[in-house]
């Protein structure tokens, strides 16, 4: 479980589509705290970590592996090298839970529509697959590139969220632009919800 509140940017700095894909990512975590099997989120997308070690300059990195169903349902298909990626570790007990609860089982793909500036913060519009549209509620939660954001408005399949300037900088919204394709995580609650109700 994570909380959608990102801790490191990492950098894809090798792809291996052998099989299964292997990733090799680079990061400021220590490697001595990161274990074999751990689960990272990556953009949202729990992975598991299968080797590690240091680079030169100190910088840690970790491979992990997505498989074919991951990789249809992810933005990961499209990563190469150079690409910044949010990180985050997985929760342990006693943390705290700052964002809301995420499961890192990313749903679909959405679009950024439009990012238009609202004073020192940036407002993005997304449009979601339709068949998650109903997920969506506005003052509710969404993960988008694994980071836990409240929803402002909603229309149709499309919704709009509020970055601050702070999340812009501790994360990679900063080089977001229309078009880009994100990966969504509906907020759990309502999964489950909907599920009720249809029973």
């Amino acid at each position: 479980m994570f909380t959608g509140i990102i801790t490191d940017i990492g950098e894809v700095i090798e792809r291996e589509d052998a099989g299964d894909t292997r990733l090799r990512i680079a990061s400021h975590y220590d490697p001595d705290t990161v274990a074999i099997g751990a689960s990272i989120a990556h953009d949202g997308c729990c992975l598991t970590v299968v080797d590690k070690g240091r680079q030169k300059g100190g910088r840690m990195w970790h491979d992990v592996t997505a498989s074919a169903e991951t990789l249809s349902k992810t933005t990961l298909g499209g990563w190469r090298p150079g690409r910044r990626v949010n990180l985050e570790r997985a929760l342990k007990m006693g943390d705290e839970l700052g964002g809301h609860m995420v499961t890192g089982h990313v749903d679909s793909v959405c679009e950024i529509v439009s990012i238009t500036p609202d004073g020192d913060s940036q407002i993005f519009r997304f449009r979601a697959p339709a068949e998650l549209a109903p997920f969506i509620a506005a003052k509710g939660s969404v993960a988008l590139n694994g980071t836990s954001l409240t929803v402002n408005a909603v229309e149709d399949r499309e919704f709009t969220v509020n970055i601050i300037p702070h999340t812009l900088h501790v994360t990679t919204w900063g080089d977001a632009k229309a078009g880009d394709a994100v990966n969504l995580e509906i907020d759990p609650l309502a999964r489950y919800v909907a599920r009720l109700l249809d029973r």
